[in-house]
């Protein structure tokens, strides 16, 4: 039976709900004229249809399995504080609530991770499954589910999938969601049961896209197919130690104790192992063509909570009470993930009405819908932040296989095998076989191209011989069972310094870097299950499989973690950058940090108020995060403005960087010309000399038939189009290209300043500053044709949009589905490397691809005046009135105020539910 509902008594709607009841009804009747015109397409939604999957937020609803009312609060826009007295009965709640705004999502999320998103789509989603399979995310999620987590998880875990599950009871599909009266077109998909492995296996999608730098070992190992040794170390520089600093500042390795210490007197220096990550396997020329195969099967795979791996980032930040206005720490955090509608956070308030040994919890924040508890956000005592470590905890291995099994160490090993069915919504199932080597999954058999390539491609002289090919194989640390999910509750309840760095240890994967503030006291740990690897192998290129000196030889303990608690200069800053310095650690953590652009102007910005002798304020906090200085701007601009240009319509976009203050905001011009520019140098300095499969897919060049290294000049030609897809193709203008320029810059001949003549009288270039004058020639005439010849009218925003789209019948349904489910345009101010980090690609153009996912400032001094902000909103239901109700707010900067005591969250309540038992 259904849930039992009843209205509650008295209830009258004040005067702002008889405003937001005539917008829904306005809302609804355009919904149903637009439906009414996809009756072309068979079908005809009702008003009710459209109305009957948004939640009830008032009255009354009995649950079976609770043993006592659970009170919902929820505020003006929709976000929920849950108020209980055990912790079953909260986790319960927990799950029925997120189920009711967004148990589409939730289901969608466990088809992907499990391979199964055919039984919902359709046979267009086969290859992702067979790949995701290979993965085997949700077996891995079952094996801690049985063997890893603690019973007081798994008890939670229950909890919260029963809460689901009353949410479902009873229920047909679209009285859960619209998008499932769509799927109703085509299939007769039915929603099945929620389990607590549905929940853990969310973890392994999140780890898969903060998975560290298998992206850029792709990357090196197909740039060998046309660059050297030297140029591919041009294009990964070191990293610069001595201008942005690292995370840890005052703390260093101890060999005497084999643990990483507080402070700078560690008794003797650490030396790094491993090397710089440019050279090339023994493999390198079978890697070329099986990367490239696998990069198309990565390209595909569906985006969790972030561009598969490329550009992933955030910001976090801490900083002491000695310099805030109110005497205790602030503490800052914003994910830098792809742009989802809806958000791939979701904000709620866990509260145990008296916090005892029965109900332990009283925290709030941002979690993910489908997962029981707070990800990132604060509880009564603590507060806590989260960026990507970066730290590199995957390897590809080149393997060599036959009929027989793969080879290792001179003897042929049989492969670990076993079968899946895929089921095919309106198609027949199809069944596949995965194979596993010692190392792990075998990815190539995802791709038959791969197949054949590994069967043709030639080695090196020290490789094995080709026998029946080569195929490549991924050691990745979340495809082993842990105990993450246990991390997220010894968290939210945690009350201090050293029960937060214990439920660090928990944290397995993906590998955090994690920020702490309580009323008094803040700190930093490095957490996460890191490989160890033999001496000369540093993990930055994909590794021969068949020789055991490339196995991971074990990991670093907790205790040699690098860690700060209250460092003197009275902050912390997380951006991506490098952790430690590699003269203080002796473990190689990764060759591909983030090179601090974001975290040194992070930095900068605290120092300087600091050195004022101001005292920071949230506001403040809130004022960093939405910087849009420029740092590559700063470093060109002055060369740019050097430059003789003779074409006056070119003259007169240079003039509009006379006076810019490098800050790249929506309305300005100078930010779009400048962004232009910049674009065109990378394309005309690098990106046209990159192989085709790391270029943008559709764009061609002519180049020389006999080496293919370049433009071609003679007469012999092949038209030699790119592979990639636009959002992950190179160069995409990080900071690792800022790192590339700037270490150039003196360099005025070198070979990557030229550029043969472009079309019509477009120059070539044989210097630096013939190469810049080409890019602002080419920029002036690209924004001519893309926002008009009147430079008047130019703005960064008009280029510069971020489009909020469902993530599934959004993009790949029908027209008039695509117009009811997604929002936008936006435009934006920010960019890529600026701490208001709304990413976009160079190679690709302009459009946002990843953003500040969500904004938090904690105020350890008044937890009530704490503030946050979502990219959407609350609610999954395409017409709800918190659908994408904050997205505004968010483009401005704003913050939302933030309840947590029980009268501050009773002040801002506009509606309340009693669940009970």
């Amino acid at each position: 039976m259904p849930p039992n509902t009843t209205a509650s008594s008295g209830q009258k709607p004040g005067k702002s709900g008889r405003k937001k009841g005539r917008k829904a009804r306005l809302i609804v009747l355009v919904l149903v004229l637009a439906i009414i015109g996809g009756v072309a397409y068979g079908a005809y939604w009702s008003i009710s249809t459209v109305r009957a999957s948004f939640p009830q937020t008032k009255g009354s609803i009995t649950l079976e399995g609770l043993s006592g009312p659970v009170d919902v609060q929820r505020d003006g826009y929709g976000i929920p504080q849950i108020y209980a007295s055990s912790d079953e009965d909260l986790f319960m709640a927990q799950g029925y609530v997120q189920a009711q705004d967004r148990f589409y999502e939730m289901d969608v999320r466990r088809h992907m991770t499990s391979g199964r998103l055919s039984e919902m789509f359709g046979k267009g989603q086969v290859d992702n499954d067979e790949f995701l399979r290979t993965l085997g995310w949700d077996r891995v999620a079952k094996e801690e589910y049985d063997t890893k987590l603690s019973a007081s998880t798994k008890k939670y875990l229950q909890a919260y999938a029963k809460g689901v599950n009353a949410y479902l009871k009873g229920k047909d599909g679209e009285e859960i969601s619209l998008e499932y009266a769509a799927l109703g077109f085509s299939n007769d998909y039915k929603p099945e049961e929620w389990t607590p492995v549905d929940s853990v296996a969310w973890l392994k999608a999140m780890a898969w896209d903060l998975r560290g730098n298998m992206q850029d070992e792709i990357d090196r190992a197909l740039m060998t197919s046309r660059l050297g040794p030297k140029q591919i170390a041009d294009l990964y520089p070191d990293y610069p130690y001595s201008r942005n600093k690292a995370i840890v500042q005052e703390g260093q390795y101890d060999e005497l104790t084999g643990t990483f210490e507080q402070g700078d007197s560690a008794s003797s220096s650490a030396s790094t192992s491993g090397t710089t990550g440019t050279g090339t396997s023994s493999a390198s020329s079978a890697l070329q063509s099986q990367l490239a195969g696998l990069q198309d099967v990565l390209d595909d795979v569906p985006t969790a909570v972030g561009v598969n791996g490329n550009g992933i980032g955030s910001n976090s930040w801490v900083v002491s009470g000695k310099y805030t206005i109110t005497g205790s720490p602030l503490l800052a955090n914003d994910p830098h993930l792809s742009a989802s509608l809806p958000s791939v956070w979701y904000q709620m308030g866990l509260h145990c009405r008296t916090v005892s040994s029965k109900c332990q919890y009283d925290v709030t924040g941002y979690t993910f819908a489908g997962m029981p508890g707070v990800v990132i956000g604060h509880n009564q005592d603590i507060a806590w932040g989260m960026t990507n470590s970066g730290v590199d905890v995957t390897d590809l291995y080149l393997e060599k296989i036959s009929s027989d099994g793969y080879l290792y160490d001179g003897k042929v090993r049989p492969f670990t095998t076993r079968e899946e069915t895929i089921k095919v919504a309106g198609g027949a199932p199809k069944k596949i076989v995965v194979r596993e080597t010692n190392n792990g999954p075998l990815l190539s058999d995802r791709d038959d191209e791969l197949v054949k390539v590994g069967k043709k491609a030639t080695v090196d002289a020290s490789a094995p011989d080709r026998g029946d090919g080569y195929g490549i194989s991924l050691r990745w640390t979340a495809l082993d069972a842990g105990t993450t999910m246990d991390a997220v509750f010894a968290m939210d309840k945690a009350e201090n310094w050293t029960d937060f760095r214990a439920a660090a240890a928990l944290f397995e994967v993906p590998s955090q870097n994690l920020v702490y503030a309580d009323s008094t006291n803040i700190g930093y740990t490095l957490p996460g299950k890191i490989p160890t690897r033999a001496k000369g192998d540093d993990g930055s290129i994909p590794a021969p499989g068949w020789d055991s000196k490339y196995r991971w030889t074990g990991w670093i303990q907790q205790d040699e973690l690098p860690y700060e608690y209250n460092p003197k200069r009275g902050y912390i800053v997380t951006a991506n950058q490098a952790v430690v310095d590699p003269d203080k650690y002796p473990y190689t953590l990764t060759t591909d940090w983030g090179y601090g652009t974001r975290s040194q102007r992070i930095t900068d910005l605290i120092q300087s108020k600091i050195d004022d002798g101001g005292k920071i304020s949230t506001d403040d906090m809130r004022q960093m995060q939405v910087d849009n200085s420029s740092e590559i701007a700063k470093l060109l601009v002055p060369k740019l403005l050097k430059i003789d240009i003779d074409d006056k319509d070119v003259r007169e976009a240079q003039k509009l960087l006379e006076g810019w203050d490098y800050t790249q905001d929506a309305d300005s011009a100078a930010a779009a010309y400048f962004n232009s520019v910049w674009r065109n140098i990378l394309k005309l300095a690098f990106g046209n000399k990159l192989p085709k499969e790391l270029r943008v897919e559709g764009q061609c060049l002519w180049v020389d038939k006999a080496d293919s290294t370049g433009p071609a000049d003679e007469d012999t030609k092949v038209r030699e189009c790119g592979q990639r897809d636009p959002d992950q193709a190179q160069p995409d203008g990080g900071d690792r290209w800022f790192e590339v320029v700037r270490n150039l810059m003196d360099d005025e001949d070198s070979d990557w300043w030229t550029t043969p003549k472009g079309v019509g009288d477009r120059p070539e270039a044989t210097n630096r500053d013939e190469l810049f004058k080409r890019a602002m020639i080419d920029a002036r005439w690209e924004l001519t044709a893309k926002l008009g010849k009147d430079i008047d009218s130019w703005s960064w925003g008009r280029l510069h949009r971020l489009f909020l789209k469902n993530q599934t019948l959004g993009t790949e349904g029908p027209g008039f589905l695509k117009y009811m489910l997604n929002r936008g345009p936006w435009k934006l101010s920010g960019g890529e490397a600026t701490v208001n980090a709304t990413g976009w690609n160079a190679a690709g153009g302009y459009g946002v691809v990843w953003v500040p996912s969500m904004r938090m400032v904690v105020n350890l001094g008044d937890l009530d005046k704490s503030k946050w902000i979502n990219l959407t909103g609350a609610s999954g239901h395409a017409y709800s009135a918190h659908y994408t109700d904050q997205t505004s707010k968010w483009v401005k900067g704003e913050l939302l105020d933030w309840s947590f005591s029980k009268d501050a969250v009773d002040k801002s309540t506009s509606d309340t539910l009693v669940l009970k038992p």
